[in-house]
């Protein structure tokens, strides 16, 4: 069996774990596939991480998890990271950022998933002036998937 193989089995019986709530087995599986940068269990890991399921709560954990699956272009990490930088955990508030993330899951992905995410960033957008709105779209339409790189932006009045 190759590591890949093995990867995906691990990410596979990871995701169902997650599903039916065995969290600590969850992330028994997802861990070495999170460390080998598979952006589905990054976000995966991140949420477990933000609610304290099946690992301790770790805010600042959740965020990184988030961020190293997001730039890779997972939706679901997408939309999780723009929900730390609306609520702040760990990670300073921003509601641009949350923004630009938000928008992004919601364009990279269907269905209810997609409403979800519209409505989460359109109640961001009613947080934001005019101008901010426009600088999160434009950093989302500037957004390319790739390694991590920092997450900064200029601050717009």
């Amino acid at each position: 069996m190759t590591a890949s193989v093995a990867s995906a089995d691990s990410l596979a019986r990871g995701t169902a774990a997650f599903h039916r709530g065995d969290y600590v087995r969850a992330s028994r599986e997802l861990a070495p596939a999170a460390e080998r940068g598979n952006a589905r269990a990054l976000g995966l890991l991140g949420f477990m991480y933000e609610h304290g399921f099946g690992v301790p709560q770790a805010y600042d954990a959740a965020a990184d998890l988030y961020y190293r699956g997001a730039v890779q272009g997972d939706p679901f990490a997408q939309a999780m990271l723009g929900l730390t930088y609306d609520k702040g955990h760990g990670v300073p508030v921003d509601f641009v950022l949350a923004y630009k993330w938000l928008n992004l899951a919601a364009a990279r992905t269907g269905g209810r998933q997609r409403e979800a995410y519209l409505r989460f960033r359109d109640a961001v957008a009613s947080k934001l002036s005019r101008n901010e709105i426009i600088a999160g779209q434009r950093f989302a339409l500037g957004w390319v998937p790739g390694p991590p790189a920092p997450d900064v932006h200029l601050t717009v009045k």
